[in-house]
């Protein structure tokens, strides 16, 4: 990761991908090692191509060849193929249905967070569902693919902004997460 990301802020978010995903493995009773390295390495490519419309090499197709070559599990390359929409590849495995149902939500959250005195201390799902209501605050995030997410992986909306702001708040410093300083 450290490697193909330069970003401090892509790096962030791909840890924080990593914290929710681990989480999640934990809870399901699965591979956490898998799934950790799954939402590390989902935006592999991001920095390096940004161009989605490549057909060729956009993200993610460039990092889905680099882990075919690598031989790395079918079921990492599908759950990073399926969390990019616009490849209309069926979300299928528990993996894949949690790596997009927290991509979208963690990289708010973080926006959320980053704009409170207190960062990720004490945020409650419900001023999370406040700002998304606010189409300016961190425009770029899919709305639509955040409430998705969650009905895919058949969880209560407001218990998995919980769960995702709990996952994240564990790594608060290391995500840059914490209070500000006054």
């Amino acid at each position: 990761m450290c490697e193909w990301v330069q970003s401090d802020s892509l790096r962030k978010h791909l840890l924080g991908v990593e914290a929710a995903m681990r989480a999640y493995a934990r809870k399901f009773g699965e591979d956490e090692e898998l799934w950790g390295v799954t939402g590390l390495v989902h935006d592999l490519d991001y920095e390096r191509y940004p161009d989605l419309d490549d057909e060729e090499n956009g993200h993610p197709r460039t990092a889905l060849r680099l882990f075919e070559e690598l031989g790395w599990p079918q079921e990492l390359i599908d759950a990073v193929a399926g969390h990019a929409t616009f490849l209309n590849v069926p979300r299928e495995t528990p993996m894949a249905k949690t790596l997009f149902a927290v991509d979208e939500l963690s990289g708010f959250i973080a926006a959320c967070a980053l704009v409170r005195p207190t960062g990720i201390e004490g945020m409650k799902p419900k001023s999370v569902k406040k700002k998304l209501k606010t189409p300016s605050f961190a425009a770029g995030v899919n709305r639509d693919e955040v409430r998705q997410g969650a009905e895919e992986l058949g969880v209560d909306f407001d218990e998995h902004i919980q769960f995702v702001i709990d996952a994240l708040a564990e790594h608060a410093d290391e995500l840059g997460l914490g209070p500000r300083e006054q």
